[in-house]
């Protein structure tokens, strides 16, 4: 578990420690504001490209083998990042270091659902829940720290560089404790590669538009979402049929299961609130306020102590209460980003900080009991042998959702910037008030689901849902 723990902590850390790299990063290479775009999203968009034929390949040829590539080639491609002397080597650099990312998580997800059984998941899974809560909330920190003891010109090279010596450690370490399975005999034919072609073309349809909002203008770019869905569609034509003579790459009844169909909705609209508050939070800080990249990362922080608080506790007790708590995290989260639109009403300024600090811990503390929870429930009824399959789908919703998030959440702070001429704290209340919205749809779909279970439709084991 440590060893999961580390791999995930780092490649889920890189997701958000480079947003406060980017000042940095301009006035070092002189990268246009298309090439910081490529930067940040590039990450995330082969991230979530390979996130499923990487969640089934472990589970056909066994996690631990692709764990250590994926960690080894995330350690060289951090390295490659940090000594990047132009703008397009590090675009290449992040493209491929979020491929190895894409390696790496869904194996370890995978190894929990292999070595855990029942309710025993819950542990692991509430310090899994913990590490993704602290990994995104204190990158920013992290970011800050490293660029201040590197200095503004060179700093953002220490945040590829610290990977490095860490995950060299912690492949020694994998290739050491991690247990060791033959690969499937029954799969070796081969892995889907249709499949695998047309799940990635749809999510690069959906992706791009997203990721490339402020650099391609016009409404052509939006034309692009349904194609993808197009293209998606035909993706599950192709898997209903190639299952009737061989496994396919993913397996669409899965979504029959009540548990991880409702499991990932939940984390698509929850991840697009989840992510873009941090987004746009250092954007204020650092843009508005002027803040350094320390200080805004410390600002950030409240959020990520809340949720490392109550991830473990929440993977421990989801079995007792299911959905509900689910519920009652996603009413907390709502709760305190209200109560930081309101500080933010009454303290603009350079007291917000100060003012979003308790607002900021409540809606942590919120988190904690979504993500983990909502995860273990997800996955609690889905066979072994699918689980890094499954892992990889969750995730690439979560991926997805994160992208939605930050591109509409994103579009209603900049319109609302320009159309108040730099008025930062109206347009950060603004898109709040569209990240509550995500929040609270995700509620309604957790109490619908809860609603359902007490008038006793099928759940998990357990009573989980």
């Amino acid at each position: 578990m440590a060893v999961g723990l580390v791999a995930a902590f780092m490649t889920l850390l890189d997701v958000s420690i480079v947003n406060v790299a980017i000042p940095s990063i301009d006035e070092a290479i002189h990268a246009t504001p298309s090439d910081l775009q490529w930067i940040l999203s590039g990450y995330a968009l082969t991230f979530g490209l390979i996130l499923v034929p990487a969640g089934r390949f472990g589970d056909i040829r066994g996690r631990r083998n692709v764990f250590i590539i994926g960690l080894g080639l995330f350690t060289l491609t951090s390295a490659g990042a940090g000594l990047a002397p132009s703008p397009t080597w590090l675009i290449v650099a992040r493209l491929l270091q979020g491929a190895a990312a894409g390696l790496v998580n869904p194996q370890v997800i995978g190894l929990i659902q292999q070595l855990y059984q029942g309710a025993a998941r819950g542990r692991p899974f509430g310090l899994l829940g913990a590490t993704i809560g602290i990994s995104t909330g204190v990158g920013p920190l992290l970011g800050g720290v490293l660029i201040q003891l590197g200095g503004e010109h060179n700093g953002w090279r220490l945040v590829f560089f610290v990977n490095v010596p860490v995950g060299i450690l912690t492949m020694i370490a994998a290739w050491r404790v991690l247990p060791t399975h033959p690969p499937r005999r029954a799969e070796r034919q081969g892995l889907d590669p249709v499949g695998v072609l047309l799940l990635g073309v749809g999510v690069v349809l959906l992706l791009l538009p997203l990721v490339q909002r402020q650099q391609w203008q016009g409404w052509l770019k939006w034309l692009l979402i349904p194609a993808g869905l197009l293209v998606l569609l035909g993706f599950v034509g192709w898997e209903l049929r190639y299952r009737r003579h061989r496994e396919p790459l993913f397996d669409l009844a899965l979504f029959r299961l009540r548990s991880y169909s409702l499991g990932t909705l939940i984390g698509l609209l929850y991840f697009a609130g989840f992510v873009a508050i941090f987004f746009l939070f250092t954007i204020y800080l650092q843009s508005g306020l002027r803040y350094t990249a320390l200080e805004a990362g410390i600002a950030i922080t409240p959020f990520a102590v809340g949720s490392a608080i109550t991830a473990t506790l929440g993977g421990r007790i989801v079995n007792r209460f299911g959905r509900p708590l689910v519920a009652i995290g996603l009413a907390t989260v709502a709760f305190g980003l209200a109560c930081v639109v309101l500080a933010l009403h009454y303290v603009p300024g350079h007291g917000a900080p100060w003012a979003t600090a308790l607002p900021l811990l409540v809606a942590g503390l919120g988190s904690g009991l979504v993500i983990t929870p909502n995860q273990n429930l997800a996955l609690s009824e889905v066979p072994v042998a699918q689980a890094g399959s499954a892992a990889g789908m969750l995730q690439t919703g979560q991926r997805i959702g994160a992208a939605a998030g930050i591109a509409g959440v994103g579009a209603i702070f900049f319109t609302t910037l320009a159309s108040t001429h730099n008025g930062w704290s109206r347009a950060f209340r603004d898109s709040l008030l569209v990240t509550i919205g995500f929040v609270l749809v995700a509620l309604v779909a957790a109490i619908v689901d809860s609603r359902t279970e007490q008038r006793g439709s099928p759940a998990g084991p357990g009573g989980t849902g």
